[in-house]
């Protein structure tokens, strides 16, 4: 009988013993589990392009919503800069995989290809689901005039516009649009520009740094892919 309650007793010790030992690495793969399960967002940003104006007008339209916007001169390789600004912003964003730009480049060069008879937005959408994209980044440069001058002084201000949209995949609807549009002028010329002007450092800023100031300024209306 003593030999049966010993036995017992030294089972439980047994079973309260392996409980210590490998509860916690059950309730760490429980977490590991549940860190994997979260939702990633697969988002392609298509080469952004430089609008001109036609003639002698001074606005141009979206390609992508038709909207009208002021137009004027634009440096060779703006819409480049402006879309790598934008491509470091997106970095800050949390479970978003930005798919690479060579990539998105080459496929998104194929399908216009492909399908050129096709409407713009089509086409972008048709890039993105050959990509697996959740969403596509669609920016428009419509001014980039460079400063002339200095940091402290400046005969000409740098002057930008531009705009962006965040396309689903899924249906073609816009997630967010970003519009900036902006001529640096000083405190002097325009009190209510104090904010910016500090912002960007109280100084006469290049068109790259105009740019990222408007693109920091845009994107702060953006509330995320969740609907």
């Amino acid at each position: 009988m003593l030999s049966i309650l010993w036995i017992r007793k030294v089972g439980c010790a047994i079973l309260l013993l392996t409980f210590v030992v490998f509860a916690p690495y059950t309730l760490w793969a429980q977490g590991t589990v549940t860190s994997v399960d979260k939702t990633v967002t697969r988002l392609a940003v298509i080469p952004f392009q430089a609008v001109v104006p036609q003639d002698t007008s001074s606005t141009v339209r979206c390609p992508i919503c038709s909207s009208v916007n002021s137009s004027g001169s634009i440096v060779k390789g703006a819409e480049k800069k402006a879309e790598e600004i934008f491509i470091d912003k997106l970095r800050d964003l949390k479970d978003v995989e930005i798919i690479p730009s060579e990539r998105v480049a080459g496929v998104y060069q194929r399908t216009s290809t492909d399908f050129l008879k096709q409407p713009l937005l089509q086409v972008m959408l048709r890039a993105g689901s050959e990509l697996r994209a959740d969403v596509i980044a669609v920016g428009y440069v419509y001014r980039y005039r460079e400063r002339v001058g200095y940091d402290y002084s400046a005969e000409h201000p740098a002057s930008v516009a531009f705009e962006i949209h965040l396309i689903s995949v899924k249906d073609g609807s816009t997630l967010w649009r970003g519009i900036f549009d902006k001529t640096q002028k000083s405190l002097m010329e325009d009190v209510f520009q104090v904010s910016s002007f500090f912002k960007g450092g109280a100084k006469w800023l290049t068109a790259r740094e105009l740019t990222k100031l408007g693109v920091d300024e845009v994107f702060s209306t953006f509330s995320g892919f969740e609907p």
